[in-house]
């Protein structure tokens, strides 16, 4: 089991950034996708972006493309998530995830969830 705990939340005005990261501990990342995903309130969770731990190359939602960019520090087994041109609606509280599916993109694909990070972009 992976434990994953997020950071980098916090509010910034819209057009503005933030980078999350999601620090890893437990296993190392080698063999997971990691992914990101958020949900406002009354909301069901989405997904944001996700990366395969090794190609590095990432996939995004449509909502975010563009904007945010994912990406991993092998070092720190950490995966960040740079967020660009806020806008009010990418608040959300924003989680990590592991899966061991190739190309996952759905919530029920990861097995293992960090507690979250609240993101707040006012207008």
């Amino acid at each position: 089991q992976v434990q994953l705990v997020e950071s980098g939340g916090g509010l910034v005005q819209a057009g503005g950034s933030l980078r999350l990261s999601c620090a890893a501990s437990g296993r190392t990342l080698s063999r997971y996708t990691m992914g990101w995903f958020r949900q406002a309130p009354g909301k069901e969770r989405e997904f944001v972006a996700a990366v395969r731990w090794n190609s590095g190359i990432g996939f995004y939602a449509d909502s975010v493309k563009g904007r945010f960019f994912i990406s991993r520090d092998d070092a720190k087994n950490t995966v960040l998530l740079q967020m660009n041109t806020l806008k009010p609606e990418d608040t959300a509280t924003y989680s990590c995830a592991a899966s061991l599916v190739y190309l996952a993109a759905t919530p029920t694909q990861y097995h293992s969830w960090g507690q979250g990070t609240q993101v707040t972009v006012s207008s």
